[in-house]
């Protein structure tokens, strides 16, 4: 659902636009929050953060719209605004594109045109969350970059969301290309760089097809996290795909013999998202920590070769949906207790 905040201090207009959009707003398309002036607009938007829109007057007491835009550019670099005023002069047009409106409808309001833009704003919006969001989940901004970046990519909330340390419920992922320092140790760098970059394209792709994102490589290996809805069930259907297309890839033959094969530790439950690193050296990267990580990378140091290895709550949770094989107890590393451990067959 949208959130537009109309800002105008013709009490009419509300009614208007609850009148002309009643069904999107039963429907749950549109919500609309409404200000009389640019002061009372600023409160509005501190007590809700997730407005996507801003359909604002020019010319209005205490706070006028051009005014607001300035303001809102300096809080919010992915909320946008469209000018809707009566005050439909080039100058006045040119002045609200400088401080960043998105678009400009003059008034008397043509409601037809209104939505139309007001769906392109919503889109463009939506685009730039979307982006947001892949740039941190996918980690592809390893090191902070100066002020003048970070406001171009989406001012402060995007810093801000950088910087968001969270508690969330995920799984992850350690897939290990076996015993490929036989490779790494005989053959040429070129080829060794060569043949992992091209196992690593195999298995991200299989990943991003369940909705995962690669949190790190690790040497020959992948950590992988999934999050969302059935997020324990999309990693082990990825792990599956990335066994099963390993498997169909050729053998190295020229000065040693290596058939490329993963093995698998799988493991879900609460872990703390968040940039780790040095702010010093100005390299961070947004990452996941916790026992459930650890109790991942741990399972995979015990999973043989082509093996995709569960504990006990992974097994309970799946078993209807996957054939498990039980393995037996095991001890893993800096754990008191054993832990009774399964194999994902198909």
């Amino acid at each position: 659902m949208a959130k537009i905040l109309v800002v105008d201090d013709e009490v009419d207009l509300e009614v208007l636009i609850k009148q002309k959009f009643r069904q999107k707003i039963r429907e749950h398309q549109y919500e609309f929050l409404f200000a009389i002036n640019g002061v009372k607009a600023l409160e509005q938007l501190q007590q809700h953060h997730d407005v996507d829109v801003v359909l604002s007057d020019i010319n209005m007491p205490e706070m006028d719209g051009l005014t607001l835009l300035t303001k809102l550019n300096e809080q919010n670099g992915l909320l946008k605004s469209v000018i809707v005023s009566a005050y439909g002069d080039m100058d006045n047009i040119r002045t609200a594109m400088n401080r960043g409106a998105y678009d400009f409808i003059t008034k008397p309001v043509n409601f037809e045109d209104l939505e139309l833009t007001m769906e392109k704003t919503i889109k463009h919006v939506s685009q730039l969350r979307e982006t947001m969001k892949a740039i941190k989940e996918n980690n592809i901004l390893k090191m902070y970059v100066d002020e003048t970046v970070l406001n171009f990519m989406g001012g402060r909330e995007f810093e801000s969301s950088l910087m968001l340390n969270e508690t969330v419920e995920a799984t992850v992922a350690f897939i290990d290309i076996c015993s490929f320092t036989t490779i790494s140790e005989n053959e040429t760098p070129d080829i060794v760089v060569k043949l992992l970059n091209n196992y690593f394209e195999v298995m991200v792709k299989e990943i991003i097809a369940q909705g995962g994102y690669v949190d790190k490589f690790i040497g020959d290996a992948i950590m992988a996290v999934f999050r969302g809805d059935y997020h324990l069930d999309r990693a082990i259907d990825a792990c599956l795909a990335v066994r099963s297309k390993i498997h169909e890839l050729p053998s190295v033959k020229d000065h040693v013999a290596f058939t490329p094969k993963v093995s698998i530790g799988i493991n879900s439950g609460e872990m703390i998202s968040g940039n780790i690193g040095s702010a010093k050296l100005r390299r961070l990267d947004y990452t996941v920590i916790g026992d459930a990580v650890n109790t991942a990378q741990r399972l995979q140091s015990v999973a043989g070769e082509s093996q995709i290895i569960i504990n006990e709550a992974a097994y309970q949770k799946v078993k209807e949906s996957f054939n498990c094989r039980k393995v037996g107890e095991v001890s893993l590393k800096n754990m008191a207790n054993a832990m009774m451990i399964y194999e994902v067959m198909d």
